[in-house]
């Protein structure tokens, strides 16, 4: 997912000649599936073939060894070239038109781009598209959701009328007005009174929408992915990668950096941002915070003097104390390894998840979006179990009884008095789970116009 945005940039500047295929050989059983790829395809903007290497034939033909990994393959069909890992776009620019050149004088390059069917233009247009994460003000009773697909940010009540719409819904990275501002796949948002701190994930940015004055301002980020890991410093100056979610607690940020396998924290009144939590390294090692390892946290949420977030590369929640600024320490809670995952309920030793996503608090029990189990979870910190609260397993679209309804890759969870509101990404809705009875009914989205 990472060098989707440098290779997208390839693609449309060699368009003519440059043709890429798209080999997904996947990890998790959940992404194994033909329509769970499609709806990647959509959610992310591809504009080239993906052909889905279910028995990782294509792997093992290519000698591949990693994630991501690609090859250079002449017009005549040969192997010329390999690259494992990210890349910089000014590095393959300059590859790439090196290539094109030397083919060119050769007489060997068809300048003649291929035609494609995009399964965009095939897609229903929707009022809400992939809605990524989803946050709850107590104080307000307002709801945040970060409407992924269209690149906007929806404000709503409790009972599901919009309020106000943050973003223009075009993609891009542009400051000011409600009606104005651009997003790019926004994911975890935080609120703080007048403010919604945003995880501009693809843009690699933390925005700040002000709710009174209705204006979005930047707050770190270059707008440039950092490829490489660094201290940190002044929040503007220095670029960072892939934040997905966010959470506020006594004028600081934490921040989720999937990208760089860390938790990250902002100072607000300084406007300074260093890594918290992880050396980078892409692990599940428990251990003094900064020396621990994280792999890729999606979400993440306060629980009393703790962060607790989850980490789906593992499949794993873990905790990192808050309060302890120096000696503070990453602890599992549920999770052992980069390759172990399934959908097991039980003691937190035998528990298995499948890449959770979505992670929230009552201030008692903490719940989890099993996103690839399709699941909402609840977690007891003083029995140590986690038991499913609402899900069959089965991917749809189904309300009703716990045991019976239906989710499709919920992504983002969010309590208010005494709900859980999920964002339901493949189902492109907003689910609500009592959670005494643990019946589940979709939300209505009252005033929001078709985009």
């Amino acid at each position: 997912m990472h060098i989707l945005p440098q290779l997208r940039k390839l693609e449309r500047k060699y368009r003519d000649w440059l043709v890429v295929v798209g080999v997904h050989s996947s990890k998790f059983p959940n992404e194994k599936e033909t329509d769970n790829i499609r709806n990647a395809i959509l959610r992310y903007g591809i504009e080239h073939p993906v052909v889905n290497d279910v028995a990782f034939n294509i792997w093992q033909q290519y000698a591949v060894r990693a994630w991501p990994s690609l090859m250079f393959i002449d017009p005549h069909g040969k192997v010329i070239g390999k690259h494992e890992g990210e890349f910089e776009f000014a590095q393959f620019d300059q590859l790439l038109g090196e290539m094109g050149e030397a083919f060119r004088a050769a007489n060997e390059l068809v300048e003649t781009p291929l035609p494609y069917q995009l399964e965009i233009e095939a897609a229903q247009k929707r009022p809400l598209s992939f809605p990524g994460k989803i946050e709850a003000d107590g104080l307000t009773r307002r709801l945040a959701i970060s409407d992924s697909g269209h690149n906007r940010i929806l404000v709503i009540d409790d009972s599901g009328t919009i309020e106000c719409i943050i973003g223009s819904g075009e993609p891009g990275l542009t400051d000011g007005s409600f009606e104005d501002a651009e997003f790019n796949q926004p994911q975890g948002m935080a609120f703080d009174g007048d403010s919604l701190y945003i995880a501009d994930a693809e843009n690699h940015t933390i925005r700040r929408s002000n709710l009174s004055t209705q204006i979005v301002d930047t707050v770190a980020g270059t707008g440039e992915q950092s490829l490489y890991r660094h201290k940190g410093g002044d929040a503007l100056a220095v670029p960072i990668n892939s934040p997905y979610d966010v959470v506020v607690a006594d004028g600081a940020l934490y921040i989720a950096m999937a990208g760089f396998h860390q938790l990250w924290v902002l100072d607000i009144s300084t406007a300074h941002v260093t890594p918290y939590a992880g050396d980078g390294g892409e692990d599940i090692q428990d251990g003094p915070r900064l020396s621990a390892r994280l792999a890729q946290p999606y979400g993440i949420a306060l629980f009393g003097d703790n962060l607790i977030f989850a980490d789906s590369e593992t499949s794993s929640i873990r905790t990192v104390d808050r309060i302890t600024a120096q000696n503070g320490s990453v602890t599992t809670l549920i999770g052992t390894g980069l390759f172990d995952f399934g959908d097991l309920d039980g003691p937190f030793s035998d528990a298995q998840l499948q890449h959770v996503q979505g992670i929230a608090s009552d201030g008692e029990r903490i719940y989890i979006a099993d996103t690839y189990n399709h699941k909402i979870k609840v977690i007891s910190l003083p029995d140590g179990t986690v038991t499913t609260l609402a899900g069959s397993g089965s991917r749809g679209l189904r309300d009703g009884d716990a045991s019976n309804a239906e989710f499709d890759e919920p992504a983002g969870i969010a309590w208010l008095s005494g709900k859980l509101f999920v964002a339901d990404t493949n189902n492109h809705a907003i689910r609500v789970v009592d959670t005494d009875s643990g019946a589940v009914t979709t939300l209505e989205l009252k005033g929001l116009p078709d985009f």
